[in-house]
């Protein structure tokens, strides 16, 4: 059991810098990045099973009444979802598993999937948040005033989460998620069968 990975999810507000810390993640080839389904057309570059698993709506919702997502959503016209089946895979694998995705999606999976690991991510305070966003360049004010309030409602879910990373410095908040995942694997329910074979 101890080889089983670690399924971890890590949500945050928009500018908390969940893009940058998953790319750095991925770099350690113990881990693997969750390929989502949808329904949505492929675009020219995007492969089935690489990008995502291109989905009829049929077979999603196929996919929906048989149990086989841990989370999903409509968004847009187009369903998203995590493939239960290819994150347990994974796990079996002993690959580390990583979902970036938004709170209820989170919440979502852990009822599904309890041995998920949630993590937060969040920046040093306020002011950075929006001088995050600020500073991409790609937003009028207003955008970024609801991005601020959509933040704030987020936040309040934190103590749905089992733990809260601060990214003040991307290496940092990489090594302390990494931590957390090593702690995750020696936490006690993980090693019941084992504990059976010393009787």
């Amino acid at each position: 059991m101890e080889d089983k990975g670690i399924l971890i999810v890590i949500s945050g507000p928009s500018g908390a810098g969940k893009g940058t810390v998953v790319e750095e993640i991925k770099k350690d080839r113990t881990y693997a990045l969750s390929i989502s389904a949808t329904t949505r057309q492929p675009r020219s570059y995007e492969k089935d099973g690489e990008h995502y698993f291109f989905k009829s709506v049929y077979e999603f919702k196929n996919m929906i009444g048989g149990g086989k997502l841990l989370e999903w959503a409509e968004f847009c016209g187009n369903y998203y979802g995590t493939p239960r089946d290819y994150v347990v895979g994974k796990l079996e694998e002993g690959y580390n598993v990583i979902l970036e995705i938004e709170v209820q999606g989170a919440l979502q999976v852990k009822k599904i999937y309890p041995e998920a690991v949630l993590v937060f991510l969040i920046p040093p305070n306020r002011e950075e948040l929006k001088n995050r966003l600020s500073g991409r360049g790609t937003e009028d004010m207003e955008t970024i005033e609801k991005r601020l309030k959509r933040a704030s409602e987020e936040i309040e879910l934190i103590p749905e989460y089992d733990y809260v990373v601060v990214n003040d410095e991307v290496e940092l908040a990489v090594k302390r998620i990494k931590e957390i995942v090593d702690v995750s694997k020696m936490a006690s329910a993980r090693y019941v069968d084992k504990i059976r074979d010393f009787k």
